[in-house]
């Protein structure tokens, strides 16, 4: 008999503080595949937002401060070029999420999330402060 293929979504809810932040989220994305119970298969991770990222990298504060430092300098918010701007101020953060992406696929096996030793998983916000914003973790696998 063949392996039951399963597929297990979860949603976490993330709050923001700052206009661009970091926020790692890898422990809880972890928790979700390690509770999921997928032995070997795929973890899909998504924020469905149209000015926020997901990003792998390192966890060293002076890292993150140059990645959101690049990231504000290569968007330029409230640039008057931005023609999205004339409707929500933040076309910056559009574009920003357009590059960078919403999602990230990470490999599950035995069970485990599997990363770099110093890849650490992050929600890019460009838009914030924000009360609420939400990712999704669908894992699948046998």
């Amino acid at each position: 008999m063949g392996a039951t293929l399963k597929i297990v979504t979860k949603q976490l809810r993330v709050s923001t503080s700052s206009k661009f932040q970091l926020v790692d989220i890898t422990r809880e994305v972890e928790r979700v595949v390690e509770d999921s119970g997928v032995r070997n298969g795929l973890a899909l991770i998504f924020a469905p937002h149209a000015t926020a990222a997901v990003v792998l990298n390192e966890r060293e504060a002076g890292l993150i401060e140059d990645i959101i430092q690049k990231i504000v300098e290569f968007t330029e918010p409230g640039h008057s070029k931005w023609r999205h701007n004339i409707i929500d101020d933040n076309a910056h953060a559009h574009i920003g999420s357009a590059l960078f992406g919403q999602e990230r696929v990470l490999p599950v096996v035995n069970g485990k999330l599997v990363r770099g030793t110093w890849q650490n998983i992050f929600l890019v916000e460009m838009d914030g402060p924000r009360r609420e914003r939400s990712i999704l973790i669908t894992v699948m696998g046998e």
